[in-house]
């Protein structure tokens, strides 16, 4: 009874806040609906939609279909298994799944679509065209906006054709950084279940991690704050090619990391440590923690490569790396022996050691 209280009191507030946006044109936030959600309902508006207007799925042909799924190989391969656990996850809710580009067109569905409900079908078809753009407020469009994971219920959808519905979405990501796609799980006269958006962003994740599987790098680093553990889909992950440049990240060790999108550093750049003991600790299978050049330090849990290792540096490439490293570290401590052995993850002694050892060979 407590819940049902409660859903109606919900359904309450939604009607209030589309009274004051949509029907009043108010200018000024409420509280009774998220501020992504109201953003959306005035961007639907200011391209001259209205609420009342009937909401148009397109016709797709097969054709169009299937140049759509070649065109989106990559991701299609990488989201099949945790499509496939998606659907059993959600097998008894009456939800099902959509999987889209980033322009929200459908290019793959999972799960139970009711055939004879007119309202699955119009949505739960490879191809056609849920943007916001074309279809009003849903959490397709609202996730490729905002990039997050959003919950939308019944009248928080723009158009009032589309009330029925309550959906969960999370935006995809690829290796480099962009976004991709999203993960939608929809319902139809169903009850509000918003724990299904963490649901959605966790196969999201999942599916991201897979993409950077599938970009094959020549060593798979996984990554976390020190101290935390490692080996889930949680993880940083961080491809490097033979010769130690980042030419893939999953959202997580971007954030860690401090990468924006389409940023391809050197391992040295971001790592305060001689970038060439990552591929040695992947032949000794060995997890590290190390510096970052910020100062703060990382778990390292280096994975399997997939290409031909880097070439074993020479003797002197070793000093020459080892010298830079240091000349570095000094650069970053403004001269600060203390602080450079901190970030380095040495003692005061070894490093006077080796700036002595450093000065003598020169």
């Amino acid at each position: 009874m407590a819940r049902a209280l409660t859903s109606q009191h919900r359904l309450n507030n939604i009607a209030l806040a589309r009274q004051q946006v949509l029907e009043h044109g108010s200018d000024n936030a409420t509280p009774l609906v998220d501020e992504w959600i109201q953003r959306s309902w005035r961007r639907c508006m200011s391209w001259g939609q209205q609420p009342q207007h009937g909401v148009h799925f397109e016709t797709v042909s097969q054709a169009h279909s299937r140049r759509l799924q070649e065109q989106h190989q990559p991701l299609l391969r990488a989201a099949q298994a945790e499509l496939d656990r998606l659907s059993r996850a959600i097998s008894g809710t009456r939800y099902f799944a959509l999987l889209t580009n980033a322009q929200g067109v459908v290019i793959d569905t999972r799960g139970a679509i009711d055939a004879h409900d007119a309202r699955a079908n119009n949505l739960a078809r490879v191809g056609v065209n849920l943007s916001e753009q074309s279809v009003g407020t849903t959490a397709i469009g609202a996730a490729l906006a905002e990039h997050r994971p959003i919950w939308l219920h019944r009248g928080e959808h723009f158009f009032n054709d589309n009330n029925a519905y309550s959906c969960a979405g999370a935006p995809l990501f690829s290796p480099q950084g962009d976004c991709i796609g999203m993960l939608d799980l929809t319902g139809i006269d169903v009850p509000e279940r918003p724990e299904l958006k963490h649901l959605a962003a966790q196969s999201a994740r999942s599916i991201e991690n897979a993409l950077i599987q599938q970009h094959a790098p020549a060593l798979l680093l996984h990554i976390n704050w020190a101290g935390q553990l490692l080996g889930n889909d949680n993880d940083g992950l961080i491809g490097l090619d033979a010769d130690g440049f980042v030419i893939c990240a999953n959202r997580q060790a971007r954030q860690i990391m401090g990468l924006s999108a389409h940023a391809q550093p050197h391992a040295g750049d971001v790592f305060a440590c001689a970038w060439q003991s990552l591929f040695d600790a992947t032949q000794k299978n060995r997890s590290l923690e190390l510096p970052l050049w910020s100062g703060l330090r990382i778990q390292v849990q280096t994975g399997q490569t997939h290409q031909p290792l880097a070439v074993t540096p020479t003797a002197p490439a070793l000093k020459a790396a080892e010298s830079d490293l240091i000349r570095r570290a000094m650069q970053q401590a403004h001269g600060n022996v203390t602080e450079a052995a901190r970030h380095l993850g040495i003692s005061r002694a070894t490093l006077y050691r080796k700036i002595s050892q450093a000065k003598t060979t020169r």
